[in-house]
Protein backbone atom coordinates (compact mmCIF):
# COMPACT_ATOMS: atom_id res chain seq x y z
CA UNK A 1 0.00 0.00 0.00
CA UNK A 2 1.42 3.32 -1.00
CA UNK A 3 1.74 6.14 1.85
CA UNK A 4 4.56 8.14 0.10
CA UNK A 5 2.83 11.47 -0.10
CA UNK A 6 3.71 13.71 -2.97
CA UNK A 7 3.11 17.45 -2.29
CA UNK A 8 2.83 20.05 -5.24
CA UNK A 9 5.68 22.58 -4.74
CA UNK A 10 4.86 25.76 -6.25
CA UNK A 11 9.24 26.92 -5.54
CA UNK A 12 9.98 24.05 -7.98
CA UNK A 13 6.62 23.63 -9.77
CA UNK A 14 6.75 20.13 -9.76
CA UNK A 15 5.63 17.05 -7.28
CA UNK A 16 8.08 15.99 -4.59
CA UNK A 17 7.80 13.33 -1.89
CA UNK A 18 6.89 15.32 1.64
CA UNK A 19 9.79 14.61 4.00
CA UNK A 20 8.96 16.22 7.14
CA UNK A 21 12.06 18.09 8.59
CA UNK A 22 11.98 17.36 11.74
CA UNK A 23 10.04 13.98 11.48
CA UNK A 24 7.17 12.94 13.50
CA UNK A 25 6.54 17.17 13.77
CA UNK A 26 4.98 18.94 11.17
CA UNK A 27 4.84 22.53 11.45
CA UNK A 28 1.82 23.82 8.57
CA UNK A 29 1.33 27.70 8.23
CA UNK A 30 -1.80 29.15 6.27
CA UNK A 31 -2.84 32.38 5.73
CA UNK A 32 -6.11 32.68 7.69
CA UNK A 33 -8.89 35.70 6.32
CA UNK A 34 -8.97 39.20 6.83
CA UNK A 35 -11.98 39.77 9.15
CA UNK A 36 -13.87 42.80 7.91
CA UNK A 37 -16.87 40.64 6.27
CA UNK A 38 -18.50 37.73 6.27
CA UNK A 39 -17.22 34.56 4.90
CA UNK A 40 -17.91 33.69 1.70
CA UNK A 41 -17.61 30.61 -0.75
CA UNK A 42 -14.02 31.81 -1.56
CA UNK A 43 -12.61 31.71 2.05
CA UNK A 44 -14.21 27.87 2.33
CA UNK A 45 -11.92 26.71 -0.32
CA UNK A 46 -8.61 27.10 1.45
CA UNK A 47 -10.19 25.99 4.68
CA UNK A 48 -11.36 22.82 3.48
CA UNK A 49 -8.08 22.73 1.64
CA UNK A 50 -5.62 22.65 4.33
CA UNK A 51 -8.52 20.44 6.55
CA UNK A 52 -7.76 17.39 4.13
CA UNK A 53 -4.20 18.19 4.63
CA UNK A 54 -4.29 18.43 8.18
CA UNK A 55 -6.45 15.47 8.75
CA UNK A 56 -4.31 13.39 6.60
CA UNK A 57 -0.73 14.22 8.24
CA UNK A 58 -2.24 13.19 11.28
CA UNK A 59 -3.50 10.40 9.79
CA UNK A 60 -0.23 9.27 8.46
CA UNK A 61 0.90 9.48 12.28
CA UNK A 62 2.61 13.18 11.98
CA UNK A 63 2.28 15.26 15.05
CA UNK A 64 0.89 18.59 13.17
CA UNK A 65 1.17 22.09 14.61
CA UNK A 66 -0.83 24.08 12.44
CA UNK A 67 -1.03 27.51 12.58
CA UNK A 68 -3.82 29.68 10.74
CA UNK A 69 -3.58 33.50 11.52
CA UNK A 70 -6.46 36.26 11.75
CA UNK A 71 -5.66 39.28 9.84
CA UNK A 72 -7.03 42.17 11.96
CA UNK A 73 -4.51 45.25 10.98
CA UNK A 74 -2.23 46.73 8.44
CA UNK A 75 -4.29 44.84 5.49
CA UNK A 76 -4.97 48.37 3.37
CA UNK A 77 -7.51 48.59 0.26
CA UNK A 78 -5.83 48.05 -2.85
CA UNK A 79 -3.60 45.24 -0.93
CA UNK A 80 -0.33 47.47 -1.42
CA UNK A 81 0.99 49.90 0.69
CA UNK A 82 -1.74 52.91 0.02
CA UNK A 83 -5.59 53.68 1.25
CA UNK A 84 -7.03 53.17 4.05
CA UNK A 85 -7.13 49.61 6.29
CA UNK A 86 -10.17 47.39 5.54
CA UNK A 87 -10.84 46.69 9.55
CA UNK A 88 -10.69 49.82 9.86
CA UNK A 89 -12.56 51.67 7.32
CA UNK A 90 -15.25 48.88 8.40
CA UNK A 91 -15.04 50.36 12.02
CA UNK A 92 -15.55 53.74 10.73
CA UNK A 93 -18.70 53.06 8.37
CA UNK A 94 -20.31 51.46 11.44
CA UNK A 95 -18.89 53.60 14.39
CA UNK A 96 -17.77 50.84 15.73
CA UNK A 97 -13.77 49.74 17.52
CA UNK A 98 -12.32 48.08 15.63
CA UNK A 99 -11.79 45.09 17.48
CA UNK A 100 -15.65 45.00 17.50
CA UNK A 101 -15.08 44.43 13.95
CA UNK A 102 -12.62 41.93 14.29
CA UNK A 103 -14.30 40.06 17.14
CA UNK A 104 -18.23 40.18 15.53
CA UNK A 105 -16.45 38.46 12.47
CA UNK A 106 -13.82 36.15 13.77
CA UNK A 107 -16.58 34.51 15.61
CA UNK A 108 -18.90 34.34 12.66
CA UNK A 109 -15.93 32.83 10.54
CA UNK A 110 -14.90 30.25 13.30
CA UNK A 111 -19.21 29.50 13.17
CA UNK A 112 -19.04 28.55 9.21
CA UNK A 113 -16.05 26.49 9.61
CA UNK A 114 -17.47 24.56 12.38
CA UNK A 115 -20.20 23.88 9.94
CA UNK A 116 -18.18 22.86 7.35
CA UNK A 117 -16.23 20.27 9.48
CA UNK A 118 -13.18 22.50 9.43
CA UNK A 119 -10.53 21.22 12.62
CA UNK A 120 -9.63 24.36 14.49
CA UNK A 121 -5.88 24.91 13.81
CA UNK A 122 -3.41 24.11 16.84
CA UNK A 123 -3.10 27.74 16.79
CA UNK A 124 -4.89 31.13 15.47
CA UNK A 125 -2.61 34.12 16.10
CA UNK A 126 -3.85 37.97 15.20
CA UNK A 127 -1.72 40.35 13.79
CA UNK A 128 -2.44 42.97 16.37
CA UNK A 129 -1.32 40.38 18.90
CA UNK A 130 2.21 40.16 17.77
CA UNK A 131 3.22 43.76 17.14
CA UNK A 132 6.49 43.41 18.90
CA UNK A 133 7.56 40.49 16.98
CA UNK A 134 7.23 42.19 14.20
CA UNK A 135 9.56 45.04 15.03
CA UNK A 136 11.73 42.95 16.26
CA UNK A 137 11.82 40.90 12.75
CA UNK A 138 11.80 44.84 10.93
CA UNK A 139 14.82 45.24 13.38
CA UNK A 140 16.54 41.97 12.32
CA UNK A 141 15.97 43.32 8.31
CA UNK A 142 17.50 46.44 9.15
CA UNK A 143 20.93 44.95 10.66
CA UNK A 144 21.15 42.87 7.76
CA UNK A 145 20.77 46.42 4.99
CA UNK A 146 17.89 45.01 3.84
CA UNK A 147 15.42 47.76 5.08
CA UNK A 148 15.85 51.53 5.53
CA UNK A 149 13.48 54.04 6.82
CA UNK A 150 11.40 57.09 4.93
CA UNK A 151 10.05 59.89 7.03
CA UNK A 152 8.77 57.33 9.48
CA UNK A 153 7.87 54.75 7.22
CA UNK A 154 9.78 51.36 6.77
CA UNK A 155 10.58 49.63 3.19
CA UNK A 156 11.71 46.99 2.56
CA UNK A 157 14.89 46.91 -0.27
CA UNK A 158 13.50 44.73 -2.86
CA UNK A 159 16.84 45.74 -4.92
CA UNK A 160 19.48 45.20 -2.64
CA UNK A 161 17.80 41.80 -2.24
CA UNK A 162 17.72 40.53 -5.68
CA UNK A 163 21.60 41.30 -5.72
CA UNK A 164 21.87 38.42 -3.00
CA UNK A 165 18.80 36.25 -3.35
CA UNK A 166 16.72 34.97 -5.80
CA UNK A 167 13.43 37.23 -6.27
CA UNK A 168 10.27 36.05 -7.97
CA UNK A 169 10.52 32.03 -6.95
CA UNK A 170 7.03 31.45 -6.79
CA UNK A 171 5.45 34.25 -9.58
CA UNK A 172 8.61 33.95 -11.56
CA UNK A 173 8.33 37.59 -11.40
CA UNK A 174 11.83 39.71 -13.09
CA UNK A 175 12.41 42.74 -10.77
CA UNK A 176 13.13 44.65 -13.83
CA UNK A 177 9.55 44.16 -15.12
CA UNK A 178 8.04 45.37 -12.20
CA UNK A 179 10.33 48.13 -12.13
CA UNK A 180 8.94 49.06 -15.72
CA UNK A 181 4.96 48.12 -15.29
CA UNK A 182 4.39 49.36 -10.97
CA UNK A 183 1.96 52.09 -11.64
CA UNK A 184 2.44 55.48 -9.75
CA UNK A 185 0.73 55.41 -6.48
CA UNK A 186 0.52 58.47 -4.00
CA UNK A 187 3.39 57.80 -1.25
CA UNK A 188 5.88 56.05 -4.08
CA UNK A 189 8.53 59.53 -4.03
CA UNK A 190 8.83 57.67 -0.31
CA UNK A 191 10.96 54.77 -2.21
CA UNK A 192 13.94 54.14 -3.57
CA UNK A 193 12.04 51.67 -5.62
CA UNK A 194 8.41 50.99 -7.09
CA UNK A 195 8.86 47.42 -5.90
CA UNK A 196 9.73 48.04 -2.53
CA UNK A 197 6.70 47.22 0.00
CA UNK A 198 6.14 48.72 3.51
CA UNK A 199 7.11 46.93 6.64
CA UNK A 200 6.03 49.72 9.06
CA UNK A 201 4.06 52.77 7.91
CA UNK A 202 3.36 55.65 9.59
CA UNK A 203 -0.30 56.50 10.78
CA UNK A 204 -2.12 59.56 9.48
CA UNK A 205 -3.69 61.66 11.83
CA UNK A 206 -6.86 60.13 10.69
CA UNK A 207 -6.08 56.39 10.96
CA UNK A 208 -7.44 54.64 13.93
CA UNK A 209 -5.40 51.37 14.23
CA UNK A 210 -1.69 52.46 15.72
CA UNK A 211 1.05 51.65 18.08
CA UNK A 212 4.40 53.04 19.29
CA UNK A 213 7.49 52.56 17.29
CA UNK A 214 10.97 54.08 17.32
CA UNK A 215 9.98 54.81 13.64
CA UNK A 216 6.62 56.41 14.30
CA UNK A 217 3.24 55.68 15.70
CA UNK A 218 1.91 53.48 13.18
CA UNK A 219 1.58 50.08 12.22
CA UNK A 220 2.98 47.14 10.40
CA UNK A 221 3.01 46.22 6.55
CA UNK A 222 0.21 43.41 5.55
CA UNK A 223 3.40 40.77 4.40
CA UNK A 224 5.02 41.18 7.70
CA UNK A 225 2.65 39.89 9.88
CA UNK A 226 2.58 36.18 8.52
CA UNK A 227 6.65 36.08 8.88
CA UNK A 228 6.78 37.47 11.98
CA UNK A 229 4.22 35.03 13.44
CA UNK A 230 5.37 31.56 11.66
CA UNK A 231 8.66 32.39 12.90
CA UNK A 232 7.19 32.74 16.64
CA UNK A 233 5.28 29.45 16.42
CA UNK A 234 6.52 26.87 13.75
CA UNK A 235 10.32 28.48 14.09
CA UNK A 236 12.98 30.02 11.31
CA UNK A 237 12.47 27.16 9.17
CA UNK A 238 9.63 24.95 8.85
CA UNK A 239 7.59 22.47 6.49
CA UNK A 240 4.45 23.83 4.83
CA UNK A 241 3.17 27.27 3.85
CA UNK A 242 -0.73 27.32 2.12
CA UNK A 243 -2.69 29.71 0.73
CA UNK A 244 -4.90 30.78 -2.07
CA UNK A 245 -2.85 31.32 -5.15
CA UNK A 246 -3.95 34.96 -4.91
CA UNK A 247 -1.59 35.32 -2.13
CA UNK A 248 1.09 34.37 -4.37
CA UNK A 249 2.42 37.35 -5.53
CA UNK A 250 3.00 40.47 -3.27
CA UNK A 251 1.94 38.64 -0.26
CA UNK A 252 4.21 35.17 -0.40
CA UNK A 253 7.01 36.63 -2.31
CA UNK A 254 7.68 39.26 0.37
CA UNK A 255 7.19 36.70 3.20
CA UNK A 256 10.03 34.69 1.60
CA UNK A 257 12.44 38.15 1.22
CA UNK A 258 11.61 39.15 4.46
CA UNK A 259 11.82 36.11 6.50
CA UNK A 260 14.89 35.36 4.19
CA UNK A 261 16.62 38.78 5.09
CA UNK A 262 16.07 38.26 9.04
CA UNK A 263 16.75 34.76 9.26
CA UNK A 264 19.38 34.31 6.98
CA UNK A 265 17.86 31.38 5.03
CA UNK A 266 14.31 30.12 3.52
CA UNK A 267 11.80 29.43 6.34
CA UNK A 268 9.81 27.10 4.36
CA UNK A 269 10.49 23.57 2.44
CA UNK A 270 7.28 23.20 0.74
CA UNK A 271 4.57 26.20 -1.10
CA UNK A 272 1.05 25.07 -1.60
CA UNK A 273 -1.23 26.77 -3.11
CA UNK A 274 -5.22 26.33 -3.91
CA UNK A 275 -6.67 27.72 -7.15
CA UNK A 276 -9.89 30.17 -6.99
CA UNK A 277 -13.36 29.99 -6.91
CA UNK A 278 -14.64 31.06 -9.91
CA UNK A 279 -18.54 32.61 -10.96
CA UNK A 280 -19.25 32.65 -14.72
CA UNK A 281 -15.35 32.49 -15.18
CA UNK A 282 -14.58 35.27 -13.31
CA UNK A 283 -12.37 35.05 -9.30
CA UNK A 284 -15.04 35.14 -6.94
CA UNK A 285 -14.01 37.71 -4.79
CA UNK A 286 -15.14 40.65 -1.89
CA UNK A 287 -13.69 43.48 -4.21
CA UNK A 288 -14.60 42.40 -7.13
CA UNK A 289 -18.45 42.14 -5.82
CA UNK A 290 -19.65 38.77 -7.01
CA UNK A 291 -18.96 36.54 -4.05
CA UNK A 292 -21.67 34.66 -2.05
CA UNK A 293 -21.70 34.40 1.75
CA UNK A 294 -21.70 30.54 3.15
CA UNK A 295 -24.51 31.72 5.29
CA UNK A 296 -26.28 32.77 1.42
CA UNK A 297 -25.61 29.49 0.90
CA UNK A 298 -26.63 27.57 3.79
CA UNK A 299 -30.23 29.46 3.69
CA UNK A 300 -30.46 29.93 0.50
CA UNK A 301 -30.98 34.06 0.33
CA UNK A 302 -28.68 34.96 -2.94
CA UNK A 303 -30.80 35.58 -6.27
CA UNK A 304 -28.26 33.34 -7.57
CA UNK A 305 -29.29 30.37 -6.01
CA UNK A 306 -31.84 28.49 -6.70
CA UNK A 307 -32.24 26.47 -3.46
CA UNK A 308 -30.37 26.72 0.02
CA UNK A 309 -27.19 24.18 -0.04
CA UNK A 310 -25.92 22.37 3.03
CA UNK A 311 -22.62 23.16 4.55
CA UNK A 312 -21.47 19.35 3.59
CA UNK A 313 -23.00 19.57 -0.02
CA UNK A 314 -20.58 22.81 -0.13
CA UNK A 315 -17.74 20.94 1.23
CA UNK A 316 -18.53 17.81 -0.93
CA UNK A 317 -19.03 20.16 -4.04
CA UNK A 318 -15.28 22.15 -3.56
CA UNK A 319 -13.77 18.12 -2.98
CA UNK A 320 -14.78 17.39 -6.10
CA UNK A 321 -12.26 19.27 -8.32
CA UNK A 322 -8.40 18.89 -7.26
CA UNK A 323 -7.39 21.94 -5.42
CA UNK A 324 -4.79 23.49 -7.85
CA UNK A 325 -8.06 23.62 -10.25
CA UNK A 326 -10.56 25.98 -10.42
CA UNK A 327 -14.24 25.86 -9.44
CA UNK A 328 -16.51 27.17 -11.36
CA UNK A 329 -19.99 27.83 -9.45
CA UNK A 330 -23.32 26.61 -10.80
CA UNK A 331 -26.05 25.45 -9.24
CA UNK A 332 -25.93 22.43 -11.06
CA UNK A 333 -22.68 21.18 -9.81
CA UNK A 334 -23.85 21.59 -6.67
CA UNK A 335 -26.86 19.75 -6.82
CA UNK A 336 -24.64 17.07 -8.30
CA UNK A 337 -22.66 17.39 -5.59
CA UNK A 338 -25.53 17.07 -3.55
CA UNK A 339 -26.87 13.84 -4.79
CA UNK A 340 -23.44 12.00 -4.96
CA UNK A 341 -22.71 12.60 -1.35
CA UNK A 342 -26.32 11.72 -0.26
CA UNK A 343 -25.49 8.82 -2.33
CA UNK A 344 -21.99 8.16 -0.49
CA UNK A 345 -23.45 8.46 2.73
CA UNK A 346 -26.19 6.33 2.36
CA UNK A 347 -23.57 3.48 1.05
CA UNK A 348 -22.00 4.04 4.31
CA UNK A 349 -25.20 3.33 6.13
CA UNK A 350 -25.66 0.71 4.56
CA UNK A 351 -22.63 -1.43 5.50
CA UNK A 352 -24.70 -2.41 8.39
CA UNK A 353 -27.12 -4.53 6.12
CA UNK A 354 -24.17 -6.38 4.96
CA UNK A 355 -24.08 -10.11 6.02
CA UNK A 356 -20.51 -11.73 5.52
CA UNK A 357 -19.80 -15.10 4.36
CA UNK A 358 -16.80 -17.65 4.29
CA UNK A 359 -14.74 -15.92 1.02
CA UNK A 360 -14.60 -12.99 -0.88
CA UNK A 361 -15.52 -12.42 -4.52
CA UNK A 362 -14.57 -8.44 -3.94
CA UNK A 363 -10.78 -7.11 -3.22
CA UNK A 364 -10.82 -4.69 -0.61
CA UNK A 365 -7.27 -4.22 -0.50
CA UNK A 366 -6.95 -3.05 -4.01
CA UNK A 367 -9.64 -0.50 -3.85
CA UNK A 368 -7.75 0.40 -0.64
CA UNK A 369 -4.28 0.98 -2.38
CA UNK A 370 -6.61 2.69 -4.75
CA UNK A 371 -7.58 5.50 -2.74
CA UNK A 372 -3.93 6.12 -0.53
CA UNK A 373 -2.38 6.38 -3.84
CA UNK A 374 -5.05 8.96 -5.04
CA UNK A 375 -5.04 10.86 -1.54
CA UNK A 376 -0.89 10.67 -1.94
CA UNK A 377 -0.81 12.13 -5.30
CA UNK A 378 -0.78 15.55 -4.25
CA UNK A 379 -4.40 15.29 -2.20
CA UNK A 380 -6.37 14.51 -5.79
CA UNK A 381 -9.87 14.15 -3.63
CA UNK A 382 -11.66 14.10 -7.31
CA UNK A 383 -9.33 10.93 -8.27
CA UNK A 384 -10.47 9.58 -4.59
CA UNK A 385 -14.15 10.01 -4.52
CA UNK A 386 -14.17 8.34 -7.89
CA UNK A 387 -12.78 5.36 -6.31
CA UNK A 388 -15.05 5.57 -3.08
CA UNK A 389 -17.80 5.52 -5.92
CA UNK A 390 -16.52 2.12 -7.12
CA UNK A 391 -16.69 1.07 -3.98
CA UNK A 392 -20.25 1.74 -3.65
CA UNK A 393 -21.24 -0.61 -6.00
CA UNK A 394 -19.53 -3.29 -4.07
CA UNK A 395 -21.45 -2.23 -1.44
CA UNK A 396 -24.67 -2.36 -3.31
CA UNK A 397 -23.48 -6.11 -4.72
CA UNK A 398 -23.01 -7.00 -1.25
CA UNK A 399 -26.31 -5.97 0.04
CA UNK A 400 -28.33 -7.41 -2.97
CA UNK A 401 -26.36 -10.94 -2.90
CA UNK A 402 -24.29 -10.59 -5.91
CA UNK A 403 -21.25 -10.57 -4.11
CA UNK A 404 -20.09 -12.09 -0.73
CA UNK A 405 -17.20 -11.26 1.90
CA UNK A 406 -15.37 -12.82 4.60
CA UNK A 407 -15.53 -10.71 7.95
CA UNK A 408 -12.11 -10.07 7.97
CA UNK A 409 -12.72 -8.35 4.51
CA UNK A 410 -15.43 -6.64 5.68
CA UNK A 411 -13.85 -5.04 8.68
CA UNK A 412 -11.61 -3.84 6.29
CA UNK A 413 -13.90 -2.55 3.84
CA UNK A 414 -15.65 -0.66 7.07
CA UNK A 415 -12.37 0.83 8.16
CA UNK A 416 -11.49 2.17 4.93
CA UNK A 417 -14.84 4.15 4.67
CA UNK A 418 -14.55 5.79 7.99
CA UNK A 419 -11.59 6.50 7.32
CA UNK A 420 -11.54 8.20 4.02
CA UNK A 421 -15.09 9.21 4.14
CA UNK A 422 -15.37 10.43 7.61
CA UNK A 423 -11.89 11.19 9.03
CA UNK A 424 -9.88 12.44 5.84
CA UNK A 425 -12.38 14.06 3.44
CA UNK A 426 -13.91 15.06 6.83
CA UNK A 427 -17.99 14.44 5.44
CA UNK A 428 -20.21 13.80 8.27
CA UNK A 429 -24.08 13.14 8.16
CA UNK A 430 -26.04 16.30 8.64
CA UNK A 431 -28.98 16.70 10.98
CA UNK A 432 -31.92 15.74 8.59
CA UNK A 433 -34.61 17.06 10.80
CA UNK A 434 -33.40 20.61 10.23
CA UNK A 435 -32.59 20.47 6.45
CA UNK A 436 -34.65 20.31 3.28
CA UNK A 437 -33.13 16.81 2.80
CA UNK A 438 -34.41 15.65 6.02
CA UNK A 439 -38.06 16.78 4.84
CA UNK A 440 -37.51 15.12 1.21
CA UNK A 441 -37.00 12.06 3.19
CA UNK A 442 -39.95 12.59 5.41
CA UNK A 443 -41.95 12.92 2.53
CA UNK A 444 -41.05 10.03 0.42
CA UNK A 445 -41.40 7.56 3.40
CA UNK A 446 -44.41 9.23 3.46
CA UNK A 447 -45.37 8.31 0.07
CA UNK A 448 -44.00 4.57 0.26
CA UNK A 449 -45.70 4.26 2.98
CA UNK A 450 -48.99 5.18 1.43
CA UNK A 451 -47.77 2.65 -1.33
CA UNK A 452 -47.49 -0.04 0.71
CA UNK A 453 -50.96 0.61 2.17
CA UNK A 454 -52.50 0.64 -1.31
CA UNK A 455 -51.02 -2.64 -2.21
CA UNK A 456 -52.42 -4.29 1.03
CA UNK A 457 -55.85 -2.47 0.11
CA UNK A 458 -55.17 -4.42 -3.61
CA UNK A 459 -55.12 -0.77 -5.29
CA UNK A 460 -52.48 -1.74 -7.85
CA UNK A 461 -53.43 1.33 -9.75
CA UNK A 462 -52.98 3.65 -7.19
CA UNK A 463 -49.45 1.79 -6.24
CA UNK A 464 -48.06 1.80 -9.43
CA UNK A 465 -48.68 5.79 -10.23
CA UNK A 466 -46.77 6.78 -6.77
CA UNK A 467 -43.89 4.31 -8.03
CA UNK A 468 -43.30 5.95 -11.26
CA UNK A 469 -44.21 9.19 -10.26
CA UNK A 470 -41.12 8.54 -7.71
CA UNK A 471 -39.05 7.26 -10.57
CA UNK A 472 -39.42 9.91 -12.83
CA UNK A 473 -38.65 13.08 -10.02
CA UNK A 474 -35.37 10.60 -9.75
CA UNK A 475 -35.41 7.98 -7.11
CA UNK A 476 -34.71 4.30 -7.51
CA UNK A 477 -37.36 2.21 -5.07
CA UNK A 478 -36.76 -1.25 -3.80
CA UNK A 479 -39.15 -3.47 -2.27
CA UNK A 480 -38.03 -5.43 0.08
CA UNK A 481 -39.91 -7.90 2.78
CA UNK A 482 -40.72 -6.25 5.39
CA UNK A 483 -41.03 -2.82 4.01
CA UNK A 484 -38.98 -0.51 1.39
CA UNK A 485 -35.62 1.17 0.86
CA UNK A 486 -35.11 4.00 -1.89
CA UNK A 487 -32.65 6.66 -3.10
CA UNK A 488 -31.84 9.48 -5.67
CA UNK A 489 -29.87 8.00 -8.85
Amino acid sequence: MQRELLIYNTVNRKKEKFEAIKPPFVGLYVCGPTVYGDAHLGHARPAITFDILFRYLQHLGYKVRYVRNITDVGHLENDADEGEDKIAKKARLEQLEPMEVVQYFSDRYHENMESLNVLKPSIEPRASGHIIEQQSMINAIFEKGYAYESDGNVYFDVEKYSKDHQYGKLSGRVLEDLQCNTRDLEGQDEKRNPADFALWKKAKPEHIMRWPSQWSDGFPGWHLECSAMSTKYLGQEFDIHGGGMDLLFPHHESEICQSTAANGKESVKYWMHNNMITINGQKMGKSLGNFITLEEFFEGKHEALEKAYSPMTVRFFILQAHYRSTVDFSNEALQASEKGMQRLLTAVQNLAKIVTGDNSSINVDQLSGKCYEAINDDMNTPILISHLFDGVKMINNLIEGKASVTAEDFEKLKKLYHNFVFEILGLKPEEESNSDDGKMKEVVDLMLTLRMQAKEDKNWAMADKIRDELQNLGFVIKDKKDGFEWEIK
